[in-house]
């Protein structure tokens, strides 16, 4: 049985990750998640922790984004779904960009924002596959990709043999 590639991109404040992988577990779905590095400090610092300080902010900052561009391009690449969140309180360009690579890839993508956010993405909802509110709903789905899983639903051919 294949194990599906889950990237798991956007606000870092809730436990949305958390949800998300309790809820497949709990429904035996074959998957494995990957993320950006979610310690905000070491993702903005890593790149003068590992290359040397700068003392420009606009440098240091531009050597971290290279630094987390390497583990995000190649863990959206090796991806078979792609879930991106926006949360409620920061503006997360970097999800937006996640979601536009993931796009670019012809990755399937899944998107959650709640409904004060849907014009500011209206462009990011039209490249979604599907675009969700709550991380039970992105387990929903997962379910139903991967299994064919639909809740109330019932293969009546399966039934009758």
């Amino acid at each position: 049985m294949k194990t599906w590639n889950i990237y798991l991109s956007g606000e870092i404040h809730t436990s949305w990750r958390e949800e998300i992988a309790a809820g497949a577990k709990a429904a035996g779905l074959p998957v494995s998640f990957a993320s950006a590095v979610t310690h905000h400090e070491a993702s903005d610092d890593c790149g003068v922790a590992i290359l040397g300080e700068e003392p420009n902010k606009f440098w240091h900052d531009h050597k971290g984004a290279q630094m987390n561009a390497i583990r995000t391009r190649t863990l959206i690449g090796d991806a078979d779904i792609v879930v991106v969140r926006f949360g409620e309180k920061y503006k997360q360009w970097n999800a937006a960009f996640d979601a536009g690579v993931a796009s670019a890839l012809g990755k399937p993508t899944i998107i959650m924002h709640q409904d004060e956010h849907a014009h500011a993405l209206k462009e990011v909802d039209a490249a979604a596959l599907a675009v969700t509110k709550t991380s039970e709903q992105v387990v929903d789905i997962l379910k139903y990709v991967i299994n064919g899983e639909l809740a109330g639903y019932t293969d009546t051919r399966q039934a009758a043999e």
